[in-house]
């Protein structure tokens, strides 16, 4: 299966968004230190943090890497296959993207980055570019796009409670 979009690997660089599609950016603070930021690493690596939301996760590997094909389900009903097209692993950022193929609602790409600052702050980002591509993705209109950042955000306080970082909300 092919891509359904052109722009594969495009949410590697940050603040580029191809044409048509709609761009997302959330970023979260999970806490402060080495040990949240391995422990992060490993929850978005290993597929945890979104089992741990609650949606179906089929991946054909334990880790994410690029060309490992995963299928989200969302509330038992809408699967989402994709396909991981980059990863990261460097001492202050790991993460992976993955983009869509058929059958899924969308079109585009997803990136999952926590990344530790110069403070010892650790981020975990979550960006996006997508456009609807079934019926009922664009007869949702903001309330798909309001959900996608919602999405967003509940990674960011998952992730926060299984690293162990701080614990507002």
């Amino acid at each position: 299966m092919s891509f359904t979009y052109d722009a594969v690997g495009a949410t590697r660089e940050q603040g580029h968004y191809p044409p048509g599609f709609r761009p997302m950016h959330v970023r979260t603070r999970l806490g402060e230190g080495e040990p949240v930021f391995q422990r992060a690493v490993e929850a978005v690596l290993t597929w945890e943090m979104h089992r741990e939301m609650g949606v179906g996760i089929d991946a054909s590997a334990e880790r994410a890497a690029p060309g490992v094909d995963v299928t989200v389900t969302l509330a038992g009903m809408i699967k989402a296959p994709c396909r991981v097209v980059w990863t990261l692993d460097e001492p202050r950022r790991a993460g992976w993207a993955y983009g869509t193929l058929p059958g899924h609602p969308e079109s585009g790409e997803e990136a999952f980055v926590v990344d530790r600052t110069g403070d010892g702050t650790v981020w975990l980002t979550v960006s996006a570019f997508s456009r609807p591509a079934k019926w009922y993705a664009k007869a949702g209109g903001p309330a798909a796009r309001a959900f996608q950042h919602a999405y967003a955000r509940r990674c960011g306080s998952v992730l926060r409670r299984l690293s162990g970082g701080d614990e507002e909300d």
